[in-house]
């Protein structure tokens, strides 16, 4: 397994990840995502923070990082953070454990960028991941109200999201 930047080329195969991933929560979750604009998935591309998770040859994950995300976390976003989003897995590998793998390259990723925060979010509501992302390593800081601001995709929107970190 490694992890390497996404490019252009992978763009279908991104959101079809996205699409799956989309799926999969409308299955076990009461939020989903709700579709991603095009041009902030070749905006991450094109800045080197969308990553793929790629085993013999095929991408069997994503996601994407971000420095900032003042939106979701207000003033603790003055924080040297990295924040992880969007982790999609490829339907037939999922159960592999990859957002620790993603959390192990992060830690290096962020001592290497003078960070001392990896953060994520995830829309609240759904105990079976959260309990996940705790036994991952991050600690869960509990609820917030997001706003209605067009600078948030779609699914944030005028809801509640769970927060989480890990403090290295």
């Amino acid at each position: 397994m490694k992890i390497i930047n996404g490019t252009a080329a992978d763009i279908d195969i991104i959101f079809s990840l996205y699409d799956a991933g989309t799926s999969y929560q409308k299955q076990i979750a009461q939020k989903h995502w709700l579709g991603f604009d095009r041009a902030l998935i070749e905006n991450e591309i094109s800045e080197n923070r969308l990553w793929k998770i790629m085993v013999d040859n095929q991408v069997t994950g994503v996601f994407s990082i971000a420095f900032t995300d003042p939106c979701i976390w207000k003033e603790k976003d003055k924080d040297p953070a990295i924040y992880i989003h969007r982790i999609a897995t490829h339907p037939d590998f999922r159960g592999n454990s990859y957002v620790k793998h993603i959390i192990n390259w992060v830690k290096e990723y962020a001592a290497s960028h003078d960070k001392y925060f990896i953060r994520m979010d995830t829309g609240s509501g759904n105990e079976k991941l959260n309990n996940y992302y705790v036994s991952c390593g991050f600690t869960y800081l509990g609820i917030i109200e997001t706003d209605d601001s067009d600078e948030l995709p779609a699914h944030y929107r005028g809801g509640t999201s769970s927060l989480f970190e890990i403090q290295l």
